[in-house]
């Protein structure tokens, strides 16, 4: 940083004096408390990262976590990682990534509601398999379905059935699907990227993007596999889920790049709608499908893939046409997303190609940061601050926060 500017770790601190008090909800929003990305739990995990480095206090920690679980929490069928059940034993686990138990009874409460919820997700996604239907985000995606819950059970209960039969579920998903006398890939979801029937996107669509679309089921196993969690067709799911990428892969003189997402017409034509690379994001863009293909790689030791995601990556950090379109400060699509995703990415690396680029995201996530939207984890002010602590430390977020984001 200049003379002039905070540092990361000045611009984190400032961040969680906004975040200091949890603050009522409007009439109708009460859910919030509950939500990981845009509520409560989402700032109680920045104050429980802040507690285990020393810039923040465990009574801190209490304050949030109560307010959190005030109301009640749902273990119901629309709850995942980002709300609900699945998001406060997040929240709790993370607290105590240190090894002193916090928040045990609870925790054993809520990892019972999750493994029932996950089982009972499990066997509806099966049987909608079984009728021959196309799925919905919400069944497989990361923010509200199982490869959500899965990311979870890997961190906190890698030895159960619970995740095993997510793993093995998503290894089912990569099957091809028969509608309407097309072949489509098992992810092939039904509406738009908007979650609605839409005249642009007849017959549903395919998504690319690591928050909705296959990349994060393809982060999810080469995480476990990573791990030497592995279940029956496991690789084979992996090779197929990158093979599809590699025939959407798209190179126009500044670097690999993949369309967010592929329509029925785009298979027709057998080229993307989307002819240039839009902003790199965790959520959609470059950054997040080369770390999961990063991922994929280590976890298959494929070098030349993984050398090749790396140099995606890398060639997208130094293209400031493409940094450019860059307009917030938020994990999801923001610059503490691509802060975060490129720091991950630099740890597995072969070369120094994508570590060389960190100050200057750095420098663009600090100057940035009180132009967040709102306070929550996944776009405000609670997610800038935890990428700013690793910013700050250059070290890996002791609480391990960015599993939610399938990082690691």
């Amino acid at each position: 940083m200049t003379a002039q500017g905070p540092t990361p770790a000045e611009a984190a601190d400032d961040l969680a004096r906004q975040l200091a008090v949890p603050r009522p909800y409007p009439t109708g929003q009460g859910w919030r408390a509950q939500s990981l990305t845009k509520g409560t739990a989402g700032c109680a995990l920045l104050h429980i990262e802040r507690a285990h480095v020393g810039a923040g206090t465990w009574q801190d920690v209490h304050t949030w976590v109560t307010a959190a679980a005030d109301g009640g929490i749902s273990a119901a069928d629309d709850s995942g990682l980002h709300f609900g059940a699945p998001a406060l034993s997040f929240v709790l686990h993370a607290a105590q990534a240190d090894g002193d138990h916090r928040y045990r009874t609870a925790l054993a409460t809520l990892d019972r509601h999750v493994t029932t919820l996950t089982h009972r997700r499990v066997d509806a996604a099966l049987a909608r398999m079984d009728r021959g239907d196309l799925p919905a985000f919400a069944e497989y995606d990361v923010l509200h379905g199982l490869t959500g819950i899965g990311a979870y059970l890997l961190h906190h209960a890698p030895g159960s059935d619970a995740l095993a039969r997510v793993l093995a579920y998503l290894v089912r998903l990569t099957d091809p699907l028969r509608t309407d006398g097309e072949t489509l890939p098992g992810w092939w979801v039904h509406h738009d990227p908007n979650v609605k029937n839409s005249p642009g996107f007849p017959g549903g669509h395919a998504n690319l993007g690591l928050a909705h679309g296959i990349t994060g089921p393809l982060a999810l196993l080469a995480a476990a596999a990573r791990r030497h969690i592995i279940v029956d067709g496991h690789t084979e799911a992996i090779n197929t889920i990158c093979a599809w990428l590699d025939v959407w892969q798209q190179d126009t003189g500044t670097g690999a790049w993949w369309p967010q997402w592929i329509t029925r017409d785009d298979l027709v034509t057998g080229q993307p709608s989307q002819r240039r690379a839009h902003r790199p994001s965790w959520c959609y863009g470059t950054p997040g499908i080369a770390r999961a293909q990063q991922l994929a790689a280590i976890a298959t030791n494929n070098t030349a893939r993984q050398k090749d995601a790396e140099r995606a990556m890398a060639e997208c950090l130094s293209d400031p046409a493409r940094l450019g379109s860059i307009t917030d400060t938020g994990l999801c699509h923001g610059w503490a997303g691509l802060y975060q995703t490129a720091w991950r990415t630099a740890q597995d690396a072969l070369t120094p190609a994508i570590g060389v680029q960190l100050s200057y995201l750095a420098e663009q996530l600090t100057c940035r940061a009180g132009q967040h939207e709102g306070l929550g984890l996944l776009e405000g002010a609670a997610g800038a601050a935890l990428a700013l602590h690793t910013a700050a430390r250059d070290k890996p977020p002791v609480s391990g926060w960015d599993a939610f984001l399938l990082l690691h």
